[in-house]
């Protein structure tokens, strides 16, 4: 809900999704190609040859496209799944939040500034973000997004110890993200999303790993054991 509370006020709309999905929102029309290995099955839970559990929030960026014109700005939180094996960063459901953003004149810049907004919402005042060259199918370009460590305050020490958070980096991966590929907006066209006409941004976060770094939750695992010592800090 924190999550939600920044980017509505960032003027953005809250949107959900379907968590059984077509094979075409998932990849098809996110620009994955036949061979990309995120459709094999060790990958993605398929319910049969066409339909599976969304593997990514993504897939709204295109029913959202869809439903309305543009401009559009979007967030969609919700639960995905990957048959991934538990350990202290991985476990097979967990949330992600997508971000859509689509206009005339939308650039790499606001992109940035929105993201810029949101660190030193969630992380405290002062936050910068930078973006290092990255590869998701459905951007191009795209990123990912660190955000100065808000533990050593970019110094990459607390006192005379290496920081535990950002291991000495004083940046810290949070997001990825990019521009949306013309190829998806080729997609929905006919819905008013000309690639030569308009354009936009795209992003996701893990929703456990923001709160990881936000209250210092040392393993994934931690946050669905229900241990009542750990909700009680986040007002549960």
């Amino acid at each position: 809900r924190e999550l939600e509370d920044v980017f509505v006020g960032l003027g953005f709309e809250v949107l959900e999704g379907p968590e059984v999905e077509y094979e075409y929102y998932n990849f098809t029309a996110l620009n994955h190609p036949p061979s990309h290995p995120a459709r094999l099955p060790q990958d993605t839970f398929y319910l049969s040859d066409d339909v599976l559990l969304r593997t990514h929030t993504s897939p709204m960026q295109v029913r959202a496209m869809e439903s309305r014109e543009p401009p559009i700005f979007v967030v969609v939180p919700g639960r995905v799944y990957r048959p991934d094996t538990p350990d202290a960063t991985h476990v097979p459901i967990f949330h992600q939040l997508e971000g859509l953003a689509i206009d005339e004149d939308v650039t790499l810049a606001d992109l940035k500034g929105t993201l810029r907004e949101f660190a030193r919402a969630m992380f405290g005042p002062g936050q910068e973000v930078r973006l290092r060259p990255g590869y998701f199918p459905f951007t191009e370009p795209s990123v990912e997004v660190d955000v100065s460590c808000f533990v050593c305050e970019g110094t990459g020490a607390v006192g005379s110890e290496r920081c535990p958070t950002c291991k000495a980096e004083a940046w810290i991966e949070i997001l990825g993200a990019g521009m949306v590929d013309p190829n998806v907006l080729g997609y929905v066209a006919e819905s008013g999303y000309d690639p030569e006409r308009v354009q936009g941004f795209a992003f996701g976060m893990g929703i456990e790993r923001i709160a990881m770094l936000k209250y210092g939750v040392p393993d994934l695992r931690m946050l669905w054991e229900n241990d009542a010592r750990l909700l009680e800090q986040f007002g549960a």
